[in-house]
């Protein structure tokens, strides 16, 4: 028995039934309410002898057979086990009845489409706030769990003054009632959601971001001498961590420091803060996750696509698939990157659920994909082409990004052909190819996409130019000529020498001469449409110009 996953001290059965429920797992059998906290997950093995923690979750990886799940429930109860989790669909006989009565360990069933591995993350993820503190289901400090807004006015409450919130690039998360009492630069944070430039800018020249993510102890912020306009108030800061990991920070405003009582309080808030943002952030992962997973499953076809389109609402509706990619600045930038994805998917997500309530988004790998259901006679394509546009002009000039657009799905059998158009429309827009779109359906850059894909065919043969082409590169690598050059100008203007010429800035007279000098040298029969079309398709896929 291989132990994969360790829990929270006190997580509950009843927790995790609160949370993955409905979604990830089914209770079969047992009491879901049994007291006691899960200490950990072990993963099933036939072939050792159990070693588990105390009150385990176990995986039954690939037990199926009815008598040796009435074995291994009795096995479990001997070492105190909370419940045995099997792959559904589950075959519950009267013998396995008997023996979770008999036991009391729980039996669950893993839901179709999902996976072991999955699974096991989400219960990281969902308990991850163990390492500063339990929560209980619904409240933390009888407060909802996750609510800022309302820890915020609680804070506020207790020290008397405005705060706000943040996380750890000085993103307003959340912020109390009672803002009027502050200044206009307070007020700027709270609209725009986000610390001012040159205020962040000039707490970090003064070393404050430093000085409060070492300590756990507030610090007084005095920038009244800084001349910033509209800073009228102090400010006192407490950095909010879980263990090592810096999670945020709250921020008050206020006209003289804190007392000793109040002080203490800001303290304990910050904990408390801590509790909230780490169930925030373990309850955004795992759905995240299972819906990624959930998509990813859908768009890969096979078995197990149905079940994973009925889990998201989509069974036995047409959809479209949206393939969005973000266009990065390079390697330099990838955390930035990434969080831009996640962001931009997120963003998706939002805005598709506006366009339809069961409309299903996620970033899978480096893409996000959405499924947006559409009208069987309706003209979806051209729909959701509306949408992804819409979307883009709404998330403006910040974030460059791109969308591409498959065709109709009519079933699950449909969706993998349909994700690989938009893959394919998407790869275009990426590749700069795509004429300065943002938008686009495969329809409208197939011929770009196929051009792609026979630079791929010829980068993995290791093709070369031949014939007229590969006379005319030697000729202008020895000569430092221009006919290549000439040659592409000529093909892309369809033989109009005054408009070739223009092209590549020389005159027409020049140009001419050089026409008749790559007939020359390259043996080019210019009134060939055959020999046309090769050199044209060579000067593409086989020695594309250089970008």
């Amino acid at each position: 028995m291989l132990v994969s996953v360790n829990l929270r001290p006190h997580a509950s059965l009843g927790r995790v039934l609160d949370d993955l429920g409905g979604t990830l797992l089914d209770l079969l059998l047992g009491d879901g309410d049994r007291p006691g906290g899960i200490g950990g997950v072990a993963i099933h093995d036939p072939l050792d002898e159990p070693a588990l923690p105390q009150h385990a979750l176990v995986l039954g990886v690939g037990l199926a057979d009815p008598d040796e799940v009435v074995r291994q429930l009795r096995t479990l109860a001997r070492h105190d086990a909370a419940g045995l989790v099997l792959r559904a669909p589950v075959t519950v006989t009267a013998a396995i009845t008997a023996a979770v009565a008999e036991t009391g360990v729980a039996l669950l069933s893993l839901a179709r489409g999902a996976s072991w591995a999955q699974l096991a993350a989400m219960l990281r993820s969902l308990l991850a706030e163990g390492d500063v503190g339990d929560a209980q289901p619904e409240t933390l400090a009888g407060l909802p769990s996750g609510d800022l807004f309302a820890v915020a006015n609680a804070i506020a409450a207790l020290i008397d003054a405005p705060v706000t919130v943040e996380d750890r690039r000085s993103r307003v998360l959340a912020f109390s009632g009672r803002q009027d009492e502050a200044d206009p630069s307070r007020v700027e944070t709270i609209l725009g959601r986000q610390v001012p430039e040159r205020f962040a800018r000039a707490l970090a020249d003064r070393g404050v971001f430093r000085e409060l993510y070492r300590t756990d102890q507030p610090v007084y912020v005095d920038l009244l001498d800084a001349g910033l306009d509209g800073l009228k108030l102090l400010r006192v800061a407490v950095a909010v961590r879980a263990g090592d990991e810096i999670l945020g920070s709250i921020w008050a405003a206020v006209r003289e420091p804190l007392t000793a009582d109040r002080t203490q309080a800001l303290c304990d808030a910050a904990r408390l803060v801590a509790l909230h943002l780490l169930r925030v952030r373990a309850g955004a992962d795992v759905e995240r996750r299972l819906r990624a997973d959930l998509l990813s499953t859908a768009l890969e076809g096979g078995a197990a696509a149905r079940e994973a389109l009925s889990r998201l609402g989509l069974a036995d509706q047409p959809v479209v698939v949206l393939a969005l990619a973000v266009l990065g600045p390079g390697a330099a930038a990838d955390a930035e990157l990434a969080a831009d994805r996640q962001r931009l998917s997120d963003g998706l997500a939002m805005h598709l659920s506006a366009v339809h309530p069961r409309c299903a988004a996620a970033l899978v790998g480096d893409t996000a994909y959405g499924l947006v259901p559409v009208i069987r006679d309706a003209d979806g394509e051209r729909r959701a082409l509306r949408i992804a546009k819409d979307f883009l002009d709404r998330v403006g000039d910040r974030v460059r990004a791109v969308v591409g657009i498959g065709p109709v799905a009519r079933s699950a059998a449909e969706l993998p052909e349909a994700r690989d158009s938009a893959d394919r429309a998407l790869r275009v827009l990426r590749s700069g190819s795509g004429a300065g779109r943002r938008v686009a359906l495969l329809a409208d850059v197939h011929v770009e996409a196929l051009l792609l894909e026979l630079q791929d065919l010829v980068a993995a043969r290791g093709d070369r130019p031949t014939g007229p082409v590969a006379r005319l590169l030697a000729y202008d690598e020895q000569h430092h000529a221009h006919l290549v050059e000439t040659l592409r100008a000529w093909l892309d203007a369809f033989g109009d020498v005054i408009a070739a010429s223009a092209a590549v800035h020389v005159h027409p007279n020049t140009f001419r001469y050089r026409l008749r000098r790559l007939a020359e040298v390259g043996g080019f029969d210019m009134a060939d449409p055959e020999a046309r079309f090769a050199a044209m398709l060579q000067l593409r896929v086989v020695a594309p110009p250089a970008t």
